[in-house]
């Protein structure tokens, strides 16, 4: 069997691994010209490092990532709604780790050239078209300039090419633009001093305004940690449509940044500082797709952000498209056909992931955050006598049950 994928991302490259672990070939082909390490700061959950880990790459991805340990939850003021262990510290048998996405990128990258080649990559590939019949997919790729240079027989496709994907684009050629909330985050990273355990994670404020702060590798002293910050404001109505393509990773700009910077009030880092040190940082819209009725049609399906793009809540975008990565290929070890593989694929992700993306539009377990705020939107003397104990856990356990990362029962106390 020879699979096609789409795609160079965290997705595509996961796919590559999870397939040649079981002895199913597969080709990589990117529209990039490169493999960059792009990007900020993104967390992986355990239930997705756990994949990782069975494939080896541990090890490689502690030596460029912070294991986190502790998740905080603010309001705007600074003042503390919910705290919990994370990773080791919450009872799981691998950790959490806060890693520049272009790292983990990196890792898995090196991993697939050292495993299947060089030449299983194919960069500087635009997709055209595919077409199928009963013995397989036949795919048509072009250079930047309209030119055809590739023409791929396989037994299947994945479509593993993002948000904007041209594999979802050819089965819903009616669907439209990407859905914008109206929220634009801006992304950077500096070096900075060290705050609470030096693995900490920070979400301050609600879903219409928050701040997020997390370290993402060692700094350039033990004193220092190479610091992510995040700040997601409503800028604009839900129903409007989004920016340009061309614009969802543009150099932000600090004078309509630093306003909004002033709404928030975190007690243990200076994060008007931090952001204010950052020689550069980017902007994107916050931008998901409604869940698709299907993924697979006949040996072409879809995987990661192609099949289920969520806001960025819960730490959950590229944790996901890893568990579709091992789902897809266990399903296609045990199968007959192809065709049989994918849907048995599609039946087990996308109810689970179309759940995410609804939750995430809610606000996932930050929602624990906005619920607070709501009742007390001053801010208040005690948290329980606002909302419970047993109703904040409510929110956020009950996300990591949908997302399938909670802790397994026991193993904390095991461990202690």
């Amino acid at each position: 069997m020879k699979a096609i994928i789409v795609g160079g991302g965290i997705g595509g490259l996961t796919t590559a691994l999870m397939l040649r672990a079981r002895g199913i070939g597969c080709e990589i082909f990117e529209q990039s010209d490169t493999i960059r390490e792009l990007g900020v700061g993104i967390n992986t959950l355990p239930h997705a490092m756990r994949e990782l880990a069975g494939l080896g790459l541990l090890q490689n991805l502690d030596d460029v990532a912070i294991r986190t340990d502790q998740l905080y939850y603010l309001n705007r003021h600074g003042q503390e709604v919910w705290r919990e262990a994370r990773g080791i510290d919450a009872g799981h048998d691998v950790p959490q780790f806060s890693i520049h996405r272009g790292r983990l990128q990196g890792v898995i990258h090196r991993a697939v050239e050292e495993r299947l080649g060089a030449d299983a990559i194919h960069t500087g590939c635009r997709l055209g078209a595919f077409t199928q019949d009963e013995g397989g997919v036949t795919a048509y790729f072009f250079d930047r300039a309209g030119a055809h240079i590739h023409t791929v027989r396989g037994d299947i496709l994945i479509g593993a090419d993002g948000i904007h994907s041209r594999v979802r684009d050819t089965l819903f050629p009616n669907e439209g633009p990407p859905c914008w909330n109206g929220l634009m985050l801006w992304r950077g990273a500096r070096d900075w001093p060290v705050f609470l355990t030096g693995k900490s994670m920070i979400v301050a404020g609600g879903l219409n305004a928050k701040v997020v702060i997390y370290p993402i590798a060692e700094g350039s002293s033990p004193a220092s940690r190479l610091t992510n910050w995040a700040v997601l404001v409503k800028v604009g109505e839900g129903n409007a449509p989004p920016p340009r393509k061309e614009d969802w990773s543009r150099p932000g700009r600090r004078e309509e940044l630093m306003p909004h910077v002033a709404r928030f009030s975190v007690p243990y880092i200076d994060v008007k500082s931090l952001i204010s040190a950052t020689p550069e940082f980017y902007e994107y819209p916050t931008c998901d797709r409604d869940p698709l009725p299907y993924w697979s049609s006949g040996r072409v399906t879809l995987l990661g952000d192609a099949a289920h793009p969520m806001y960025p809540v819960g730490s959950n975008g590229a944790s996901q498209a890893i568990l579709d990565a091992r789902c897809l290929a266990d399903a296609l070890v045990r199968a007959e056909h192809p065709r049989q593989a994918l849907l048995e694929y599609e039946k087990k992700r996308l109810p689970m992931t179309a759940d995410i993306v609804r939750s995430n539009r809610r606000g996932g377990p930050e929602g624990v955050i906005d619920a607070v705020e709501q009742l007390a939107p001053d801010g208040f003397d005690n948290v329980d006598n606002v909302l419970s104990y047993s109703q904040r856990e409510a929110i956020v356990r009950g996300y990591a049950t949908k997302a399938g990362f909670a802790a397994v029962p026991g193993l904390a106390a095991v461990r202690a």
